[in-house]
């Protein structure tokens, strides 16, 4: 704790150096983190990739972000990891807390990722609008433990304004998650416009639309 709590304090490139000397971090040169919290136990930042103000990511087994991908602000990004003394997910040898972000994906303000198991947001994707939850783990009823399974989110996907997905769940490339929605199984039909509680097929995207074929990540 006390070697986080003294990276944390250090300018940018003093802090740079220890995250990647004491923690064993890659980070690209042209990668940086703000006043933000973030020691998974393993980190990994590419090109031009980005994490600003106030973010947590705590309790991470790895943590994965792309070419010019991008966290905003106010997110929390958490897990539980695995090879611990816990009896919890003691069924799921092979479960890892992961969290990976593609190329070009952003991620805007005050989410919340539960990484129990693995969330996988897709390159030039976009989580938007404010407060929505990713939640990896709940209670299974019938065996009377916790459970969990993954989040994938597809390649240029968008997913609106303070949605909930939950384990398992799936938003297919190329495809559109509305706002306040709850998507909560795995879909496979890209171009699609899904929403409601649960979440549905709503109607087909043209595929003509331009921000599922983009080349620039960031939109002006």
């Amino acid at each position: 704790m006390f070697l986080k709590v003294i990276a944390f304090i250090l300018p940018w490139p003093l802090r740079r150096m220890a995250l990647k000397s004491w923690f064993g971090y890659t980070l690209h040169p042209t990668a940086r983190i703000g006043l933000s919290w973030v020691y998974p136990r393993m980190l990994v930042m590419e090109e031009g990739a980005r994490i600003g103000h106030f973010n947590v990511a705590i309790h991470l087994d790895e943590m994965q972000l792309g070419v010019k991908s991008s966290i905003a602000r106010g997110n929390w990004i958490t897990g539980f990891p695995s090879n611990t003394k816990s009896k919890h997910f003691g069924h799921q040898a092979a479960r890892r807390s992961v969290f990976k972000l593609g190329d070009n994906a952003a991620i805007t303000k005050n989410h919340h990722f539960d990484c129990t198991n693995l969330i996988d947001i897709g390159r030039f994707s976009t989580v938007a609008g404010y407060q929505s939850q990713f939640l990896t783990h709940s209670i299974d009823m019938i065996e009377s433990r916790q459970h969990s399974a993954p989040i994938i989110i597809g390649e240029y996907t968008f997913v609106g304004t303070n949605v909930v997905m939950l384990g398992g769940a799936g938003l297919p490339a190329r495809s559109v998650l509305g706002a306040k929605s709850l998507l909560n199984k795995a879909y496979t039909e890209e171009w699609m416009l899904y929403g409601g509680v649960p979440a549905k097929p709503i109607q087909q995207i043209p595929a003509d639309a331009k921000y599922f074929t983009r080349a620039n990540g960031f939109v002006y």
